[in-house]
Order: C-alpha cells, then structure tokens, then sequence
C-alpha cells in the first residue's frame, strides 16, 4: 500500500504542471532524447536484420542446402559411392559431386585466371538455380550435356574480361598434376583443352561473378588428371526437411573426415560481419543513450529543488528520508520508461513506413542495386536487447535521483 501511495505521488509529480516552466521544458526535453536515441537502435537493428535477410536470400542461387567437403586434403575418394551413399537418405532429393581448382583460359586472344568447377550439368542445375540464372534455352541445353563433352558457362565476369558470348571458342589450361615439369618447354607443363561458350550467368554475388567456369565433371578430372574424386557434394533437401537437423545427421554417418554445412555456415563469415556491425552500432547507440540520460538526471534533480516544500511536509508527516526518496526513485523510472516506450514506438512505426513504402532509397541509382531501398525486419528479440539499456539507465537515475532527494532532507 505504501509502495502504491509513493508511486502514485511520482505519476502526479510527472503529470503535474510545474512552478518553473524550465522544470517542465527540460523533463519533455529528456523524454524526446531517450525517444529519439531508442528509436534510431530500433531502426539501425533492424535494417542489419533487413541486410541479413537479403544475404540470406542470395544463396539460393548457386549455394547449395547442404554441402559435403573433405575435412583435409582438396578431394575426397570414392566421389560416386559417396554421392550414391547421400543420394538414398530419405530426406535428400539430389546429391551431385563438384570439383573445382583454379585455371587459365585465353579467349579472343585475352587471357584470366579463373576457378574451373566441374559438375554434373543435369543434377546441378536441380541442386542450384543456374538454369534460371543463364535462361531456359541454356538451362535446357544443359539437361542434355553428356558429361564428357565440354561446353562451358562462365560468369559475367569473367565474360565480360574475355569479351565472350555463347557460342565463342575458347582454350583452358591446367598444370600437370604428375610427372616432372620440363624446363626446356614450359608450355608441356600443362594440358589444354578447347571450350566453347555454351551460356553465360549472374548471380550478383561476387564470390561466384568474378572468376567462376562451370564445365562437365568429367573433363575437369580429365583436364586435371583425377580419378572417380570430388571436391565436394552438394545436396538438395526434399521438400519439408530441415537443413539444420539433416545436416547433423550426414556429420555424424559421415565421420570427422568430412566437413558438413547448410547455405548459413556456407557464407559464415558474410553474416559474422553483419552481426558484428550491427552490434557494434547499438552499442554507440547505447553510449548515446547514455548521455541522453545526463538530462534526466538534470530535470529531476531541478524537480527535487522544485518539491523541497513538499519534501518538507512528507517528512513533517512522519514519511522517512527513505520512502521520500522512492517517490523520486519512481520518478525517474516513469521518465525513463515513457521515453524508450515512446522510442520503440516510433522506431516500430518508422520501420513500418520504410518496410511497406522504402522511403528512403539506396545510393542515387536505385536500379544498380540489388535492393533499390534499405531492407528492414524487426526481431522481437531487438526490442527486448533495446530494453535492457533503457531499464539500466532507468535504475541508475533513480538511485541518484533518490539519494539526491535523501540528501536534500538533511541540508533543510
């Protein structure tokens, strides 16, 4: 009952017009601080969280559901057995091998480095969508590639490099893996084979567009001499399944030979940079927060100085130097909560208007962009991590809020 009356007179206190008209400008000027500096953590979470969002979106394309690789070494043994030992769990729809190592290949007499990586045509265009990112003409004329031919499709960039179209020839080369390089003809270190153009895709992620060429599984392992190896297995989920527990369980029949991931873990260090800048921003806008809770402070200690008289009589009352000092304690945490409620609120509308209206844009060229305005998603558990600093703050104002209210007892 007695917590309720000290609470009750703080409410007042807060709603109560007072006697100098700076008390009630700076209290409203402390709430708007708290306010704006909550929503702007609001706003800046969650367009990480948009940002990650986006990211996430990009890997289906030519990031597989899950992907096998060998723990050590560059190639696993036994790929087909492997694939065929994949491709019967229940829960897997397509298992294909790949093999990738780096190359060189000269076109339209201009030369580049690029990753060559070997596929099954049919079964990787089920596992990824590289017959989306190439058209359905080339999609389809995939289908129906035998495995020993050797068209190629390269990415933009190394399209645009060699100034290729669908349909050019081309060389590429790889060093030998065995026997002993002869200094007197350097050029018999490697093998050639000859390419031709057979498409030419986007992904616009720059792991993929920058140096990638897709050939047949089998004339890589031809062109590098392997055998029946793989640098790894890419797999396709049935419909339904999830990708997190399948991949535990592959690890475990697999064994510590192999290194088993999901599209997250694929592209681990791409989100390990969004969350750390994106935690890294709340917590500056956290020491903002901070400093926003200097005012509070202030205009609550200028209302201490305000209510001496009242002070005066709770203590003439027989109220102690303790309850007074909670109805100050209370004070404070009324300020401090109807700013960061009033913040959240705000920041949940901003994100609202941006998320359904993208009203601010990326960059003066929308069109160049993947996403023409910022993304936007808000978590719950945001809000929750926004709470935290607020209920501190919170805490902290009113224990010196009240011990200033205490002391001021003692000066009368």
């Amino acid at each position: 009952m007695k917590s309720n009356l000290t609470a009750a007179i703080a409410w007042r206190y807060l709603l109560s017009k007072k006697s100098h008209a700076a008390v009630g400008t700076i209290s409203t000027v402390s709430v708007c601080a708290m306010a704006v500096a909550t929503a702007a953590i609001i706003c800046v979470l969650s367009v990480f969280n948009g940002f990650h969002d986006v990211i996430a979106s990009r890997l289906d394309t030519l990031s597989p559901e899950i992907m096998v690789t060998p723990s050590s070494g560059k190639v696993m043994d036994n790929a087909s057995g492997l694939t065929a030992r994949l491709a019967e769990m229940p829960e897997v729809e397509t298992a294909t091998p790949t093999l990738s190592d780096n190359a060189l290949v000269i076109c339209n007499s201009q030369e580049m480095p690029v990753m060559l990586k070997g596929v099954v045509p049919a079964d990787y265009a089920r596992v990824t969508a590289i017959r989306d990112l190439i058209g359905n003409d080339y999609g389809t004329y995939l289908d129906s590639i035998p495995a020993d031919n050797t068209p190629a499709v390269l990415a933009i960039g190394v399209a645009a490099r060699l100034a290729a179209c669908p349909g050019d020839g081309a060389l590429v080369f790889a060093p030998r893996r065995e026997g002993r390089v002869n200094m007197a003809n350097p050029a018999a270190s490697f093998l050639t084979d000859s390419i031709t153009v057979a498409g030419i895709y986007r992904s616009d992620q720059s792991q993929f567009d920058e140096d990638g060429v897709l050939m047949p599984i089998n004339a890589v392992r031809d062109l590098l001499q392997y055998g029946d190896v793989a640098s790894a297995i890419e797999i396709r989920l049935r419909p339904g399944s999830d990708a997190e527990k399948v991949t535990e369980k592959i690890a475990g029949q697999l064994g510590k030979g192999f290194v088993v991931r999901d599209r997250l873990r694929q592209q681990e260090m791409n989100f390990r940079m969004v969350s750390i800048e994106k935690w890294v921003s709340f917590m500056l806008l956290g020491f903002i927060l901070v400093i926003a809770s200097f005012n509070i402070i202030s205009s609550l200690s200028m209302l201490v100085l305000e209510k001496e008289s009242a002070i005066a009589t709770f203590s003439a009352l027989g109220l102690s130097r303790r309850r007074i000092g909670r109805i100050f304690v209370w004070e404070s945490l009324y300020v401090s909560l109807a700013g960061g409620v009033a913040g959240i609120i705000l920041g949940l509308i901003l994100c609202l208007l941006q998320q359904h209206f993208g009203l601010i844009k990326i960059g003066s060229d929308p069109s160049a962009a993947i996403v023409a305005a910022y993304p936007v998603r808000v978590h719950a558990t945001d809000i929750l991590a926004t709470f935290v600093p607020i209920f501190a703050i919170g805490i902290v104002t009113a224990f010196i809020t009240g011990g200033f209210a205490k002391s001021r007892i003692l000066h009368r």
